[in-house]
């Protein structure tokens, strides 16, 4: 990684952060199991640091077979159980416990709209906001979309989805650009779309 390169300030303090940052981050994912993956780790962080939750995703991708949602929805209270055991992993059942209930929502959404992509995207009708923060404090924890988004979800039977987590959700995926215009992600991904 280029160390020259002017970075979110959030992306500094370790390199986990940094790749991910560099890589992932902001860019618009249509995905549908990468959907799923991110919704589940940023219910997963709340009120942790999103690097604990990137130090446990690979732990996260093995037991909940690299998110596949139909499989997630089979999960069993014994297996959540078992997932309590698993230091690899966020112990906190009401987290483990909204996986399988987020699982199965996902899968209704899909059934209904051909695809959870289609679905979550018309928050921002269909293409990325870009924003243009010059400072971390200027970030929004939520916005109106986020709100809607929330509120929505909830109403579809999901949990570990209120609007500060929808959109860090939103951040994730690329539904927003909010690198900071001094970053260097900032006009690549704006250039995009």
């Amino acid at each position: 990684m280029n160390s020259e390169l002017t970075r979110c300030v959030w992306a500094l303090q370790h390199p986990l952060e940094t790749l991910y940052h560099d890589r992932e981050w902001g860019v618009p994912q249509h995905d549908d199991t990468k959907l799923f993956e991110l919704l589940i780790l940023e219910g997963a962080q709340a009120g942790l640091s999103w690097l604990t939750v990137l130090k446990k995703r690979g732990n996260y991708r093995k037991a909940f077979q690299n998110f596949n949602p139909a499989k997630v929805a089979r999960f069993t209270p014994k297996k959540i159980a078992g997932f309590m055991e698993n230091p690899g992993l966020i112990r906190n059942r009401r987290k483990l416990e909204s996986a399988v209930a987020n699982a199965r929502a996902f899968l209704k959404i899909q059934e209904e709209h051909d695809s959870f992509d289609k679905f979550i995207w018309q928050f921002v009708d269909g293409k990325p906001v870009q924003n243009a923060w010059s400072k971390i404090e200027q970030v929004p924890a939520q916005t109106a979309q986020s709100q809607a988004m929330s509120k929505e979800l909830k109403k579809l039977g999901f949990i570990f989805v209120g609007p500060t987590i929808c959109y860090a959700f939103m951040q994730a995926t690329g539904m927003v650009n909010d690198h900071l215009t001094t970053c260097f992600r900032y006009e690549r991904l704006r250039l995009k779309h």
